[in-house]
């Protein structure tokens, strides 16, 4: 990708094999993954403890989300074989 020869704000990535955006994007990854991916790719060279720390409130937030979104699944799932059941009857 062109825009990836100038790098705005710094050169954290720009030394890397690949930059994060590339992997990102490559693997359709979403916004929380991505900044995953992003913090732990740069960490050593901008923020140290800091950016591991921002990874580590994004791994929570997705645990968070992908949990709340599994009782929703569940929720919807029960709801499911309840009305099946009572137009079973």
């Amino acid at each position: 990708m062109q825009s990836l020869q100038t790098q705005v704000g710094g050169t954290h990535y720009k030394d890397k094999k690949i930059q994060p955006i590339e992997y990102i994007l490559a693997n359709d990854l979403n916004y929380i993954e991505g900044n995953v991916v992003k913090y732990i790719t740069r960490y050593k060279d901008k923020n140290g403890v800091e950016d591991l720390v921002k990874i580590k409130q994004y791994i929570d937030i997705l645990i968070e989300h992908l949990n709340n979104e599994a009782i929703k699944e569940s929720k919807t799932e029960n709801s499911k074989t309840e009305n099946s059941k009572t137009e079973n009857s």
